[in-house]
């Protein structure tokens, strides 16, 4: 049986919304900058409550950049919303320099990832952008799993010092980290168990987590590990669990190169060799479609998962 139940059902942008509403209770200093896209970005109680703090840039990310940089020389605390194609694609070059390199106190926030995109199809559905994101120095790169984990990652970048990408999406998806703590940097270990390590992020947690009943079924224990901080990752946390379990398997709605499965597969071939197989889109792009479809069709269903830790556990036996 699974162990974890959906409570509810929400879109983890959604999350992002409410984080930020409460983040500009909290402090005067937070400020929110959108591209036009305030509705689809869920900042619409924030622009409510504190106008003054938020700042509509239009459809020019690269100065919606640009502006969140310098807003920090005077001790503002920006978060930027947009999509994650726009977000990361389009303004690399300002983040490398305005923001990373600077080491300016911007928060990167980014809705739309990955396949889950849906029907705005293969220009939209970005799935490069944590591998960009990742390679600039000091930059935190964070991917919650559901609405309650993406409120409280947006939250907890209220008090992070530092330059940051915050990716999330834009399907209804099952809420089930409800009163769960949250770290940045701080991996989140939801199931134990001996036979095989899962590592997810993003919504692929909750396909990890179908995928674990099925195995449960074949009387395979599963250690099912959200890396939802894949910069800093929680090298302590996948080297203990790896240590017992001896394979693992990396789910990530993501390219196959760049992302969450290289980050785990650099600290195994470094401190603790063992087998590893990658549940990830492989080196194409997406098209469009119904988000769970597109997951299916790409290779991120819980089946796919199932397969893929089957495949690893032999390869531990052999």
């Amino acid at each position: 049986m699974t162990k974890f139940t959906a409570t509810d059902k929400k879109d983890t942008r959604s999350g992002f919304g409410a984080g930020l509403h409460e983040l500009g209770k909290q402090n005067p200093n937070v400020v929110a900058l959108c591209a036009d896209l305030t509705g689809s970005l869920k900042m619409d109680a924030f622009k409510k409550d504190f106008p003054e703090r938020f700042f509509q840039t239009g459809i020019a990310e690269a100065n919606m950049i640009g502006l969140a940089a310098g807003m920090t020389i005077g001790g503002k605390i920006p978060f930027t919303g947009t999509f994650a194609n726009f977000s990361t694609g389009r303004v690399y070059d300002q983040i490398r320099q305005s923001v990373a390199y600077s080491g300016k106190n911007v928060k990167i926030c980014a809705s739309h990832a990955g396949l889950t995109l849906g029907e705005d199809g293969a220009t939209h559905q970005i799935l490069e952008d944590v591998g960009m994101m990742k390679m600039l120095p000091e930059m935190t790169v964070i991917v919650p799993c559901d609405y309650a984990q993406t409120k409280a990652a947006t939250i907890a970048l209220g008090s992070h010092v530092g330059p940051a990408y915050l990716r999330f999406g834009r399907p209804v998806w099952p809420v089930f980290t409800e009163g769960r703590p949250f770290t940045i940097g701080k991996a989140d270990t939801m199931i134990e168990g001996k036979d095989v390590t899962i590592f997810a992020n993003g919504h692929m947690v909750w396909q990890a987590i179908e995928a674990e009943a099925k195995l449960a079924e074949k009387g395979i224990s599963v250690e099912l590990i959200n890396l939802h901080t894949i910069k800093p990752l929680d090298v302590d946390a996948i080297l203990n669990s790896v240590k017992k379990t001896g394979c693992a398997v990396t789910c990530e709605e993501h390219q196959i190169n760049g992302g969450l499965g290289d980050s785990v597969a650099q600290v195994l071939s470094r401190f603790q060799p063992a087998p590893l197989e990658m549940v990830a889109v492989n080196d194409s792009f997406g098209e469009s479609g119904k988000p769970t479809d597109l997951l299916k069709k790409y290779g991120l269903s819980p089946d796919n998962i199932v397969a893929a830790v089957e495949k690893v556990m032999k390869r531990k036996k052999g």
